[in-house]
């Protein structure tokens, strides 16, 4: 079959709207938030974290745990700032024992800190609380019977049209549903807060003390400076972004379960911080845009073409798209590492510093 005819079997219209509606989603801007977060650890602070998960799990939890039993009243704003309290404890939790420690046996310790919170979170013994191996499929305020899709969705939405529910907003193939434009204005506006923020913070006296730590922690040391306090602050201040990312992607699902907290999704904001430069101060955001495009555009297309029998299906089928846009991801990450390990927007000379 010529190229006349693959090309004739790839919708160019669904590729793009599909590939950009991926790029710019809620999820996207969850997963910026936590690269910012993630981005405060390991690209200015040098700290080897692999348990984001964790961060993102206390806020989703926190925040679902309130709305649903209830407790300091049970609104979606108060559950919110629970969820971040709740990663503020964890952070405190793994930073002091773990913060002494250097390299790999910091990454190893966060991300059996991720794992304990996972598995711990399915044990049938909180069933009452977190809905155990289940998780909470509907999360529902059960004193007033509202669920926390439509108090995002609807309440507290603006965009909202009551006479017309269904109604699509945008143009061309990028139109969304209101919630999802609604939750796209507030994921985006925290990615640019923090991202401003955490800039500022780096431009600051504060800030060249946390990067003299990732450069040369006994230096600093030497110098007078309380490297555990400042490393502490550090985990604190990116753990409450990626909590915030946690507690986004929550209101958009409108449930919660511990498979979403899994190992693979520490090492996807991973790879979005690489990608968009670590130390950079708009990279996480570049870095989810280019990772979401990617791995969409990939999958759409593949499976596009095996829909129109352009592979035969003894080489690949539709079951095997999910995993080879996986494969094609990690060769490309792989590439990066290679050839610009500082990513798009970081410094060379930044990437290849010794994390202590």
């Amino acid at each position: 079959m010529n190229t006349d005819v693959l090309f004739a079997a790839i919708d160019i219209n669904k590729l793009l709207g599909t590939t950009l509606r991926s790029s710019i989603n809620v999820q996207s801007a969850a997963f910026a938030l936590g690269a910012v977060g993630l981005n405060m650890h390991y690209g200015f602070t040098g700290l080897l974290n692999v348990g984001m998960v964790a961060f993102m799990a206390a806020g989703s939890y926190g925040m679902a745990m309130v709305f649903t039993q209830g407790f300091l009243g049970g609104g979606i704003l108060m559950g919110a700032l629970f969820g971040l309290i709740f990663a503020t404890v964890i952070a405190l939790l793994i930073g002091i024992p773990a913060l002494r420690l250097r390299g790999d046996y910091l990454a190893i310790v966060t991300i059996a800190i991720g794992e304990v919170m996972r598995i711990g979170f399915r044990s049938d013994k909180l069933l009452w609380l977190t809905g155990g191996p289940f998780g909470l499929p509907s999360i529902e305020d059960r004193g007033q019977g509202v669920s926390l899709a439509d108090r995002v969705g609807r309440d507290w939405n603006p965009l909202w049209d009551t006479d017309n529910p269904t109604k699509r907003l945008g143009f061309w193939e990028l139109t969304f549903d209101a919630k999802t434009i609604w939750l796209m204005i507030i994921g985006w506006t925290a990615v640019f807060l923090c991202s401003i923020f955490i800039w500022r913070l780096i431009q600051s006296p504060w800030g060249r003390v946390v990067k003299a730590i990732r450069e040369d922690e006994d230096a600093a040391r030497a110098l007078g400076k309380n490297v555990f306090s400042y490393k502490m602050q550090s985990l604190i201040i990116g753990g409450v972004i990626g909590a915030m990312a946690g507690i986004l992607r929550t209101w958009d699902t409108g449930f919660v379960e511990t498979q979403q907290f899994r190992p693979q999704t520490t090492f996807f904001i991973w790879t979005v911080l690489i990608l968009g430069g670590a130390a950079s101060k708009w990279g996480p955001v570049i870095g989810a845009f280019v990772f979401w495009f990617i791995l969409t555009i990939a999958e759409e297309a593949l499976r596009q073409v095996v829909d129109s029998g352009w592979i035969p299906e003894w080489f690949i089928d539709s079951s095997d798209v999910g995993r080879v846009r996986l494969i094609m991801m990690g060769l490309m990450l792989a590439a990066l590492m290679i050839w610009r390990p500082q990513g798009i927007l970081g410094k060379k000379e930044e990437a290849l510093l010794d994390v202590r």
